[in-house]
């Protein structure tokens, strides 16, 4: 326990070049001898990796190919569930909570008390998820029609959601006190479903500073949070005894300098500082990188994800994400004797195309891709937030299962987060979104599951759609068609139903560049009997039922 703790220290406890101030260069920890300890990397060059093919460099990781069962599945759900979901505030508590003029920090000091008395790892010791039925919840998930399965190991509040070596601040001391994330995989698993994990405490280092902060006016002006003031030695006789607080918050890396006494101040400093979305390892803090990447190996190795998340543009800090991703392939290779496993990360330069499986965050492509892709998105906030159930504003089904059919047209999957209260349990809406999906996605299975692209992903009006974090679109017609096939089958995906009762698919037409020489055959999945059809130069012109077969999008199975 000794050695546990005293890896997970943080090693820098100064600020940025450039932003000497008296509170950014005080340390924790007094003398010269310890300051010297805390300066060496945990690891010595080159870190230790599974042996294999694959190298920790990009042009070996360029090797890599992303497997056929992610290109079958099409479907994951995502369970993104922390200690963030327990005040149900929605995505980011952790640091809004410290940003004063953020609707959350009042709504927390209202709740909690002052950030400087109750801070967010008060908030950690909350979360019981007494509630928590995962078997329940998984069979929800495949009955919906998952194929895969992502858990959040952690997330930019830098808590790890499993029995983790390396970092005391884990859901099996505190909190939950147990393996949130060995218990998911464990029921994934027995579901006969993939399981992910998902990282994202690359970014703990900056995004978690504010918690040093302070409010700018008020009666608590220029008293400075608990992360500035917490040590080891506080917590004697508290729930939190022999755990540094210090381990959580990451140390003092962007700290905010004393004197800025404006709200407007404050948040123009943090989104020049900590708010940046940094990619790079802390400058003054090496020892935050090698323990990520000690964190990072261990969950890895314990629980054997399938499919990892990284929230990152490409991997993250450097030359570790090189290394745990080759780790990662390597071992996956032993086992299978080709990689079976998914790594996903963000923005992909062109020398770097391959390494990993893109990941586009709320939005997706506007074309067919030639590898397979990944969206993720959420029916409400990432995090928990009451206020969506309240007031009926998640996604309905009639706008993610057109998400899901436009994906799976282009090459891609898409991954659906349902928020989880801190409790461990969904609400009615949605438990209502998932029913809705599982009346839908399972019956046209044919037509999702193990398919390809056409030679086009459909046809109809442009939608508006951007590279990240854009989720416009606009309402449907029967104009809107998007292909999959599998052999000699070809799926027409109508995104609404036909006023005049008949469908007009132009790729489709007679003598047309996309056109199959010849049809034999068009039947609507979910009604009897084939569909009378006609091949004009113009059109493949369908005639439809007199009744729906369901509420949401519309199968031709087409022969060819």
């Amino acid at each position: 326990m000794i050695a546990i703790l005293l890896v997970a220290i943080p090693t820098h406890l100064g600020s940025m070049a450039g932003m000497a101030n008296r509170f950014t260069r005080r340390t924790f920890l007094q003398g010269s001898m310890a300051a010297a300890a805390l300066a060496r990397p945990l690891l010595a060059e080159p870190r230790p990796s599974a042996p294999g093919p694959f190298q920790p460099t990009w042009d070996s990781l360029k090797q890599y190919r992303t497997p056929e069962w992610f290109r079958d599945a099409k479907f994951g759900i995502w369970a993104h569930w922390s200690a963030q979901c327990v005040p149900e505030q929605g995505d980011w508590y952790a640091r809004k909570m410290y940003m004063q003029g953020d609707a959350v920090h009042d709504w927390h000091v209202k709740h909690y008390g002052h950030p400087s008395k109750f801070g967010f790892m008060e908030i950690d010791n909350l979360w019981k998820a007494e509630q928590w039925q995962p078997e329940q919840l998984m069979g929800l998930y495949q009955k919906a029609g998952a194929k895969y399965f992502f858990a959040l190991a952690n997330h930019h509040d830098n808590f790890d959601n499993y029995d983790s070596t390396y970092h005391p601040w884990n859901s099996t001391r505190i909190g939950p006190k147990q393996d949130i994330i060995g218990r998911w995989s464990k029921v994934a698993r027995a579901h006969g479903m993939k399981f992910g994990v998902s990282n994202h405490s690359s970014h703990a280092w900056h995004w978690f500073q504010v918690a040093y902060g302070y409010d700018a006016v008020g009666p608590m002006a220029n008293v400075r949070y608990d992360a500035y003031t917490r040590t080891r030695a506080d917590g004697k006789g508290k729930w939190w005894d022999g755990l540094d607080p210090q381990a959580l918050y990451t140390g003092r890396n962007l700290v905010i300098p004393d004197g800025i006494n404006t709200i407007e101040g404050q948040k123009a400093w943090h989104a020049a500082h900590d708010g940046r979305w940094h990619e790079e390892d802390p400058p003054e803090n090496p020892r935050f990188a090698e323990l990520w990447y000690l964190r990072c190996k261990d969950l890895f190795d314990k629980y054997d994800p399938d499919l990892v998340y990284f929230d990152d543009e490409e991997l993250p800090l450097g030359q570790k994400g090189l290394d745990v991703t080759a780790h990662l392939y390597n071992n996956s290779f032993a086992k299978h004797g080709s990689v079976q496993s998914v790594v996903f990360a963000k923005k992909p330069t062109p020398a770097h195309l391959g390494a990993f499986t893109l990941d586009i965050e709320r939005s997706r492509s506007t074309e067919i891709l030639a590898e397979p892709w990944q969206t993720d998105t959420c029916i409400g906030d990432w995090h928990y937030k009451r206020a969506h159930f309240d007031n009926h504003t998640y996604k309905t089904p009639e706008t993610v299962i057109p998400l899901l059919i436009d994906v799976i047209s282009k090459n891609g999957n898409l991954l659906l987060s349902i928020p989880v209260r801190g409790n461990g349990t969904i609400d009615e809406d949605e438990h209502a979104f998932l029913d809705a999906l599982a009346s839908w996605i399972p019956k046209h299975g044919e037509a999702i599951y193990g398919t390809r692209p056409f030679t086009v992903f459909g046809e109809g009006p442009p939608e508006p759609i951007e590279q990240n974090f854009s989720e416009k679109t606009r309402p449907h017609t029967a104009e809107d068609i998007r292909f999959t096939m599998r052999g000699n089958l070809l799926y027409a995906f109508v995104l609404a139903w036909p006023t005049d009762g008949k469908v007009r698919i132009k790729t489709l037409r007679r003598g047309g560049e996309h056109a199959p020489r010849n049809l034999h055959r068009v039947e609507l999945l979910g009604a009897s009997g084939p569909r009378r059809f006609t091949q004009t130069a113009e059109a493949l012109d369908v005639t439809m039922p007199a009744e729906k077969p369901n509420p949401y999008a519309y199968v031709l199975k087409i022969t060819t």
